[in-house]
């Protein structure tokens, strides 16, 4: 569905809004080469996980010169960059701060795009984390550009170890939010995609993406000849009927309009086929997209394994971990996000998608900590047709640099004007205030 809501910020036909100068069209695409320079530096040389010395580094070397403040991470390769506004004090209210997040890791996957710039090296930025890192590079400099009339402070989170490793809540940990020292009053983010139209903003408001959990069980019973099955407790056995129960278990005891999504990546046991195991082993993915079905799967599934166990009696060791979060877009932000894009680039290029995504994100904890909004913006390759079009994590996906002015141009886009509407909130807030104090000063003289 598309989403043709009109625009409601108020832009000024000179590319302002109130006291600010925003980055412009032209000036995002005076970048573009620098920034497909960069990609492809960063696409040639990946790197993964929490320690990428050489992408920190090329960051690094992308912003030299700027007035920002650089903050290397303790942990991991992270950096956190702030750029102050000129107009932080606007109206006399206090200063805020906008942040804007970027991931910078590959993926362990051999490349087979065939672009002149592929790696070679067994990593892949597979998902498209070069784009990100460009991107937010280039809102940087969007925004250093018009850094006097900005009315608040931006934070910039250059994020390692997003794929699994929990950057951000790393990064969290830091401090990355107490980065400028006044409040973080939003958070954005996008992803790109290199399956869906280049250029196509898509995201939804609240539950956006899924929260991820890992179940691991050991099932533990009774070896023997397998000839006489019925002097053993089969661990194999019953990890088959624990696989079936569990998937109508959340078939019925979950609603499916907050659904979840359970999978048996891994089941591991025995040694030959005569024998009936002592232990056997499954690893279970979890998937949902709201806190409370994420809690309820947290308490109720490690109790069905247990039980089942039992009555085939066995016993069950069960470890679960909630990895991440559901990635949750604030309504109010998310309408912001689809309207600024909507301004930049028209309507007819905003997708409001009616579904929630099964992948999972870790800028969800950014979400939980602040409000802000997330998603996709499509990359396939130009003149492609779906079936040419390979999706993110593919060792054949190629994602286009043809967004990525346009990229960068929407995160200065939203900062600049986010800062904008909250000293106007701020200046409206005291106002009222004033105005309150006044009535009641003037009641007690009456009085």
């Amino acid at each position: 569905m598309t989403d043709t809501a009109a625009p409601t910020s108020e832009t000024t036909s000179s590319g302002s809004i109130a006291g600010t100068s925003l980055p412009t069209h032209e000036s995002a695409q005076a970048l573009l080469p620098e920034l497909r320079d960069l990609r492809r530096d960063l696409h040639r040389s990946p790197e993964i996980g929490l320690e990428l010395p050489q992408t920190q580094r090329r960051v690094e070397e992308a912003l030299a010169g700027l007035d920002v403040e650089i903050t290397r991470g303790e942990g991991l390769s992270s950096l956190t960059v702030v750029l102050r506004g000129g107009r932080r004090d606007a109206g006399g209210a206090s200063p805020v701060a906008v942040l804007l997040r970027g991931d910078m890791d590959a993926l362990p996957v051999e490349e087979a795009t065939g672009f002149d710039f592929a790696a070679t090296n067994g990593a892949m930025h597979a998902c498209g984390h070069d784009l990100h890192t460009t991107g937010l590079v280039g809102a940087v400099r969007l925004l250093h550009d018009i850094r006097d009339s900005l009315a608040g402070d931006v934070v910039f989170m250059f994020q390692p170890g997003e794929e699994g490793w929990d950057g951000a809540g790393m990064m969290l940990d830091e401090g990355v939010l107490d980065a400028a020292g006044v409040p973080v009053v939003a958070a954005y983010g996008v992803h790109v995609s290199a399956d869906q139209e280049i250029g196509r903003l898509y995201s939804k408001p609240g539950s956006y993406m899924a929260a991820f959990s890992l179940m691991d069980v050991v099932l533990r019973g009774k070896g023997g000849h397998a000839s006489r099955p019925h002097t053993t407790y089969d661990p194999i056995q019953t990890g088959a009927a624990i696989i079936g129960q569990l998937q109508e278990y959340v078939s019925r005891r979950f609603d499916v309009f907050d659904p979840i999504v359970v999978t048996v990546g891994k089941f591991t046991g025995g040694t030959a086929a005569n024998v009936v195991p002592d232990t056997a082993s499954l690893a279970v993915g979890v998937r949902t997209f709201s806190e409370t079905t994420t809690t309820r799967a947290a308490a109720e599934l490690p109790a069905l394994v247990r039980e089942l166990a039992a009555s085939h009696g066995l016993s069950a060791e069960v470890e679960y971990d909630t990895v991440l979060p559901p990635t949750i877009n604030d309504e109010a932000e998310n309408a912001f996000y689809r309207e600024t894009f909507a301004e930049l680039f028209g309507a007819d290029r905003v997708t409001l998608v009616e579904h929630p995504k099964a992948g999972s994100e870790d800028f969800s904890r950014v979400l939980m900590a602040v409000p802000g909004s997330y998603g996709h913006l499509g990359a396939a390759m130009p003149g492609t047709v779906p079936e040419e079009q390979d999706s993110n994590h593919s060792p054949r996906a190629r994602h286009s640099e043809d967004a990525l002015a346009d990229h960068a141009l929407f995160l200065a886009r939203l900062a600049a004007a986010r800062l904008e509407r909250a000293a106007g909130d701020d200046t409206a807030r005291d106002g009222a205030s004033l105005e309150g104090a006044a009535r009641d000063g003037a009641a007690e003289v009456r009085g």
